[in-house]
């Protein structure tokens, strides 16, 4: 072959590349989609026929946003205080999003009450329109700063090593669904799709551990097994910020499985710890994995033999320099 043609095919594979590059990944093309001729963001704004963001421009912002904070500051005195800062950019897409969720939720209950009324006039016709509006705007902006987050995240967790976790409120994303013709309907799925991110419908597997404990190999080799043999499990953690829980929450991520937090609720005091056991074992789970920590842990191990839920326990063991631990 002549080296004119090796050059050509060359081109042809680095074009292939570019344009690659070029296009927004599915998640950003949905999300940023323009499904209505207009957008009204509150009632006493003007409907607007403006289109969204570019998709791909939105990626590449999030993406410049995040990483090139990593390096800027990798290498220098200042590399510990990245992660702070990039938690607190990811984090504000998450509280934005919360908040035009609770718009949303405003506007679909509003929009609910004008559903029921019977009347069919005009007026209500133009209102029930314009609620209609109102409601599918706020979904589709939140899908697109969901989108934003969720992407600002697993740029974080790359850079990080560990998956962003907010402080408040559960983190979930949803794909639009095709524009409704009636307002019943629209409440209906909206509702539907909104519960089901909210409440998994997948086995669940429970795991919980002390907050010192470094070896990840075998609580990651044990998860995928349960992954193969459950693949659309739910894991349910009891929600430590390092540890066992830190561990679990960032296989997780890597393997898309939907994550449920258990915090402690406070109000219970001393007792706490223990009504979240209650609470994990009323789950009905399908597996237990406990690795050795407290008497929190000793009692959730007991907990789930005595509803007859299989329970793998992992003992905190000293490992030799030089030497791995079986998983």
């Amino acid at each position: 072959m002549k080296p004119t043609n090796s050059r050509s095919i060359s081109n042809f594979a680095d074009l292939g590349e570019v344009y690659a590059q070029a296009i927004a990944s599915p998640d950003y093309a949905r999300a940023f989609a323009t499904d209505g001729a207009y957008s009204q963001l509150t009632i006493s704004d003007e409907p607007t026929s403006a289109d969204m963001p570019e998709p791909f421009a939105a990626q590449q912002c999030v993406q410049a946003m995040i990483g090139e904070l990593f390096c800027l500051m990798n290498d220098t005195r200042m590399q510990p205080i990245a992660q702070r800062i990039a938690w607190g950019i990811v984090n504000s897409f998450h509280v934005v999003a919360r908040q035009i969720e609770s718009q949303e939720d405003s506007a679909a209950q509003a929009l609910g009450e004008l559903a029921r009324i019977t009347d069919t006039g005009e007026i209500h016709a133009t209102e029930l329109e314009e609620k209609q509006m109102l409601c599918q705007s706020l979904a589709e902006v939140r899908e697109a700063v969901e989108c934003m987050r969720d992407h600002a995240g697993e740029v974080y967790r790359a850079e990080a090593g560990h998956p962003f976790s907010a402080l408040r409120g559960s983190r979930v994303s949803s794909a639009l669904t095709a524009s409704q013709i009636d307002a019943r309907d629209f409440l209906a799925s909206r509702a539907k799709a909104r519960r089901e991110q909210l409440a998994p419908t997948g086995p669940v597997i429970v795991i919980s551990g002390g907050q010192e404990w470094a070896d990840h190999e075998r609580i990651w080799a044990r998860l995928d097994l349960l992954k193969i043999r459950v693949p659309s499990m739910t894991l349910a953690t009891t929600a430590q910020g390092k540890g066992v829980d830190a561990i679990a929450a960032a296989w997780a991520a890597s393997r898309e499985v939907p994550l449920i937090a258990f915090r402690l609720n406070r109000a219970h005091g001393n007792a706490a710890p223990f009504k979240r056991n209650k609470l994990l074992t009323d789950l009905q789970p399908v597996e237990a994995i406990i690795c050795e920590g407290s008497g929190v842990q000793a009692n959730l191990a007991e907990r789930m033999r005595a509803a007859g839920v299989p329970v793998t326990i992992f003992h905190r063991e000293e490992v030799q320099p030089g030497t791995r631990r079986a998983a």
